[in-house]
């Protein structure tokens, strides 16, 4: 069989499929809930890409945007004999229409049976966000630190924001009322390590309980020194989750299920970006990835030998998590509960307050009952 096309790039080839075949397949659940995962219409881009900047940061060159189709093509091809959704939410970037981009994708994820999210402004009034979980298929919302502002030089222009910045308290009042999703990627250089990180996902806990928070990419701890430094602190909040989505790690994911219960563990791959064909590597607190496609960030390239044996990274992740599962022994049903449960449980509670709001007039009080 040869290779056929799958996204921007990247084909899939017979190296996938036997990868697929001797790592994955007899392992993975029948069941596949992706809970990171970006679909945008490539025509509500706003601002071109530029060579400038895809030369700022790698994933401006892996990047491309990816349609609600293609996107149920690519899980197709990548998920073969496995009954797949996802929660799925827009870019999260002032480079895109939000607006357009969140109607779009909520009508494709409810005509797909999938979820998605709102990307949310930081500008958004408590009325404006309430109209968009109202949306079909939305369950919360993905607020992100570049949706403050825009600058075409950096992406991290407010790396160093509160989460209160892009995250503001009235809209946080909102989404508890709902117990909507929200997956918050962590800001600042310190990842979920800095203090005022861990200080404001407490606030966020404590003061708005019943927002299901999933913290992404494991706080962005790729490495395992950043997941030592992290996780412990926060490991014993039992109503807060995590998604393993951009985690490449196999000791990083295996310190994860060790030190977070796995009923708090949701499966995630952050595609299309995972799509990308190659390996990454760790060294204390960083890392770098490998690819066999000359991207500018691309400059230290293996041997062909080796790059011909690359897969998707998204097959190396799961490959990883299942070498985390297998040294620590997890159950079937624990391997099942991140895979698909656990999601599915976040969004029956956030979908039930939606309905029984939608079944009462007026707002509904605090303690959630429905009054006539």
């Amino acid at each position: 069989m040869t290779a056929t096309p799958l996204y921007h790039v990247w084909d899939y080839s017979n190296t996938d499929r036997k990868f697929w075949e001797e790592h994955l397949e007899a392992w993975l659940p029948e069941r596949i809930f992706d809970a990171h995962t970006h679909v945008q219409e490539p025509q509500h881009r706003i601002i071109s890409m530029t060579d400038a900047m895809r030369k700022q940061y790698w994933v401006n060159e892996v990047f491309e945007p990816i349609s609600a189709a293609d996107a149920q093509r690519c899980y197709e091809q990548v998920f073969p004999d496995r009954s797949f959704s996802c929660l799925a939410f827009g870019v999260p970037s002032l480079e895109f229409d939000v607006e357009a981009g969140n109607k779009q994708l909520a009508s494709d994820a409810d005509e797909r049976g999938w979820k998605s999210l709102a990307v949310t402004l930081p500008s958004m009034s408590a009325a404006e966000l309430s109209e968009e979980l109202d949306r079909p298929s939305v369950v919360g919302a993905k607020p992100y630190y570049a949706l403050i502002s825009h600058d075409p030089t950096s992406r991290d222009k407010h790396l160093e924001a509160s989460i209160f910045d892009f995250l503001p308290h009235h809209q946080l009042e909102l989404l508890n009322t709902r117990q909507a999703w929200v997956t918050l990627h962590v800001p600042r250089a310190g990842r979920l390590c800095d203090p005022k990180n861990i200080r404001e996902v407490q606030t966020i806990r404590e003061k708005y309980p019943d927002i299901a928070l999933v913290i992404a990419h494991l706080g962005r701890c790729y490495t395992l020194e950043h997941a030592k430094e992290a996780l412990p602190q926060l490991a014993n909040d039992h109503g807060l989750y995590f998604d393993t989505s951009a985690v490449l790690n196999p000791a990083v994911l295996r310190f994860a299920l060790e030190t977070v219960e796995p009923e708090r563990i949701l499966y995630g791959t952050d595609n299309p970006i995972f799509y990308m064909r190659g390996r990454r590597s760790w060294s204390g607190a960083t890392y770098k990835n490998y690819t066999n496609y000359p991207f500018h960030f691309n400059q230290q390239r293996e041997a062909p030998e080796i790059e011909a044996n690359y897969t998707l990274y998204m097959y190396e992740a799961l490959k990883a998590f299942k070498s985390g599962c297998d040294d620590l022994a997890l159950d079937r049903l624990s391997i099942e509960r991140m895979f698909s449960k656990n999601a599915e449980s976040l969004i029956a509670r956030a979908n039930c307050k939606k309905e029984l709001r939608s079944s009462c007039s007026g707002d509904l009080p605090s303690n959630g009952s429905c009054q006539p």
